[in-house]
C-alpha cells in the first residue's frame, strides 16, 4: 500500500498544485495582485542556501511552491486510501494544507501570522489553498477508489456511524472485506 499511496499522492498533489497556480495566474491578471515570492524565501531559509532580496528566481519559488504540493499530496492520498473520501476529506485537508503553510512560514520569519494580514490577502490565500485542497483530493479519492473502498468505508458498511457495539474489521481483511 506504500507504493501506492506515495505515487498517487504525488500525483494528487502535483495536479492539486497546478490547478491551484492557474487559478491563482488568472485571479492575478483581473486583481493586479503580483507573484509571492514567499516560497523561495521559505526554501532559502529551510536550505541555507544564500537569499537574495526582492523577486525570487523562478526556479526556487516554484520548486517550494509544488514541492509542497506534491509532498502534502502524499498524506491525501492516505486520507483517501484509509476510506476518507468526498467533500468533507478535503475540507480537512484544507486545514492541513493551509497550517502547513502558516508553520514554515511564521517558523522561518519568512511570513506573519493570518490575523495580521489584510482580509483581501487572506481570502486570497484561503480560496486558492481550498482550491488545491479539493483537487488533490478528488484526484486522490478517484485513485484511491479503484482498490475498493478503504477500511474505514468497510467498517461504516457494517452499520453506519459510531457505535460502541460495533467492533473493528477483522485483522487482515481490512482490504477488500465486504459485510
Amino acid at each position: 500500500m506504500i507504493k501506492r499511496v506515495l505515487w498517487q499522492g504525488l500525483v494528487a498533489g502535483t495536479v492539486g498544485g497546478v490547478v491551484m497556480t492557474l487559478g491563482e495566474k488568472v485571479e492575478q491578471k483581473l486583481t493586479g495582485r503580483p507573484d509571492s515570492h514567499v516560497p523561495g524565501r521559505v526554501l532559502e531559509r529551510l536550505t541555507g542556501v544564500p537569499e537574495r532580496p526582492g523577486k525570487q528566481p523562478l526556479p526556487v519559488n516554484w520548486s517550494m511552491h509544488f514541492g509542497q504540493a506534491a509532498a502534502l499530496g502524499v498524506l491525501r492520498s492516505v486520507m483517501a486510501q484509509a476510506g476518507l473520501r468526498g467533500p468533507v476529506a478535503s475540507a480537512k485537508f484544507a486545514v492541513v494544507r493551509l497550517t502547513n503553510d502558516q508553520i514554515l512560514e511564521n517558523a522561518t520569519g519568512v511570513g506573519a501570522p493570518p490575523s495580521t494580514w489584510p482580509r483581501k490577502e487572506l481570502v486570497v490565500d484561503l480560496l486558492h489553498k481550498a482550491v488545491y485542497a479539493f483537487t488533490t483530493g478528488a484526484v486522490a479519492d478517484a485513485l484511491a477508489a479503484r482498490n475498493g473502498p478503504g477500511p474505514g468505508q468497510c467498517h461504516a458498511a457494517i452499520r453506519p456511524g459510531r457505535h460502541s457495539d460495533v467492533g473493528p474489521l477483522p485483522r487482515g481483511a481490512t482490504y477488500r472485506w465486504t459485510p
